[in-house]
């Protein structure tokens, strides 16, 4: 299943007039806006929660409303080449999107949290397949030479979405109207399933449905489940002990994947000496270098620097900005340049994570030390921007014959689970390097300095992956 509208051939370089044109450019808006979706309402839902606990309680739930949303979403990307192969590209992102809206309508109803938190676990359900279709999609419905331009917009939509969803939740929090939050992302996802019942091509004759693994995404489930409960304990005690119950989990996943049978990821993903492999650990790593700073970055700048909470969520969106504008500029980039682009990616990161560790500590010297900090976190933002579109396209050309869907879908199941054991890890050392002394306060300049110098591990750990195998990406 292939584009029918006519392209230039494939040695010829792809411009961005090309590919927001025409039918490329329906196209293009129906898979970037399922992945907008679930992204400003994760950012939105967020900025209008203290809102939401003020009117129906539930405040000893309140972290939960983030911790079943990205566990709901692990189990929605996993079934999502599954739900590709049984209904097809346009119905499988209908459905898909038309949850979503229901799903929309039940937070905005929700009397209870309880209630709240049903609709949020359909909500992430139907958000992980609309943010790990798009990968498989763009195999399909556009030719391989344009790739990297398709997921550079599809992943340019997460820096999107960090500056419109706080923003959005925040007019309707002020507002007093955080039911109205939910109630517009209804008809916005109703439009996106009309549009992709027009675009995007129906199911394949010979398209095959690839057999739910259900006892790996049980343990999966599990595992990220057990490493969100533990970025979210009260003590680094409980931390720990979820933490370790989390990685158990993850070891015995890594078991099964290696047992003959039904699997969640392509043959080959587990082990670094394989290129899917490889491609894989890079992105996880990539993606934990990210979120330690997304997650922490405005409590640091807060707490240490005296920002107001409106300037330290300007300033964490800086990384948004630069991964958004690094996949855009450079997604077109091939050859020398684009080993290039790969080969600096984790060094950039690097380098900023390393910039971050040295002035996020500091508590003299504010006036000039933001705008510093600013520009490393856009530095790191960029590095890691660079480099996602390009891999993401390496991972459909490395997948196994008989397994491109499931090789695509994964890619957005191994951000996720990156992203939630890497959340994990962070709280547990920003909980034991600043320990509360015995006035009970955190000592939040040391916390920055310990998380940001171990965090740093990860662009060097995937600029020593990344070197020698860049030339063949």
């Amino acid at each position: 299943m292939t584009s029918s509208d006519p392209h230039p051939p494939v040695g010829t370089p792809a411009g961005w007039s090309e590919r927001l044109s025409g039918r490329d450019l329906l196209r293009s808006t129906a898979l970037s806006g399922g992945v907008a979706m679930h992204a400003v309402n994760l950012y939105l839902t967020t900025t209008i929660l203290p809102s939401v606990v003020r009117d129906i309680g539930g405040i000893e739930y309140y972290a939960w409303s983030t911790t079943v949303y990205v566990v709901a979403s692990i189990v929605g990307a996993v079934a999502s080449s599954r739900l590709l192969g049984r209904l097809g590209a346009r119905h499988a992102y209908a459905t898909a999107a038309g949850v979503f809206a229901l799903a929309a309508l039940a937070c905005a109803m929700a009397g209870s949290m309880p209630m709240l938190l049903a609709g949020r676990s359909l909500q992430g359900l139907a958000g992980g397949v609309l943010v790990a279709l798009p990968y498989a999609m763009v195999r399909v419905v556009f030719p391989e030479r344009l790739w990297p331009r398709a997921l550079a917009m599809v992943s340019g939509m997460w820096g999107v979405a960090t500056l419109l969803g706080p923003a959005l939740g925040g007019v309707f929090a002020e507002a007093g109207q955080w039911r109205a939050a939910f109630w517009s992302l209804a008809p916005l996802a109703m439009a996106f399933a009309w549009l992709a019942m027009r675009v995007l091509p129906s199911r394949e004759e010979d398209a095959t449905t690839p057999a739910l693994p259900v006892r790996q995404l049980v343990i999966l489930t599990m595992a990220v489940l057990a490493a969100s409960i533990a970025s979210v304990s009260d003590t680094p005690q409980a931390m720990l002990a979820w933490l370790t119950i989390g990685v158990g989990l993850a070891a015995g996943f890594v078991h099964t994947q290696h047992r003959p049978g039904r699997h969640l990821l392509p043959r080959g993903s587990l082990r670094l000496s394989s290129p899917i492999g490889a491609l894989y650990a890079i992105s996880a790593l990539l993606a934990v270098t990210v979120t330690c700073t997304e997650i922490f970055a405005p409590l640091f700048l807060q707490s240490i620097h005296g920002s107001s909470p409106l300037a330290a969520g300007y300033l964490a969106a800086l990384m948004s900005i630069g991964w958004t504008s690094g996949s855009i500029l450079t997604s077109s980039l091939a050859g020398g340049r684009r080993v290039a682009m790969l080969r600096a990616s984790p060094l950039l990161a690097l380098v900023a994570t390393a910039a971050l560790a040295m002035l996020m500590p500091r508590t003299t010297g504010a006036p000039i030390l933001l705008p510093i900090i600013g520009i490393a976190m856009t530095l790191c933002g960029f590095g890691v921007g660079i480099a996602y579109p390009h891999l993401a396209a390496r991972v459909l050309v490395a997948a196994p014959p008989d397994e491109p869907d499931l090789a695509a879908s994964s890619i957005m199941t191994v951000q996720l689970c990156a992203t939630a054991f890497g959340a994990a890890l962070a709280g547990l050392v920003v909980n034991v390097a600043g320990h509360p002394a015995a006035d009970g306060a955190m000592d939040m300049a040391r916390a920055a300095g310990w998380l940001f110098t171990l965090f740093a591990l990860a662009p060097a750990l995937a600029l020593r992956l990344i070197w020698p195998r860049a030339p063949g990406m």
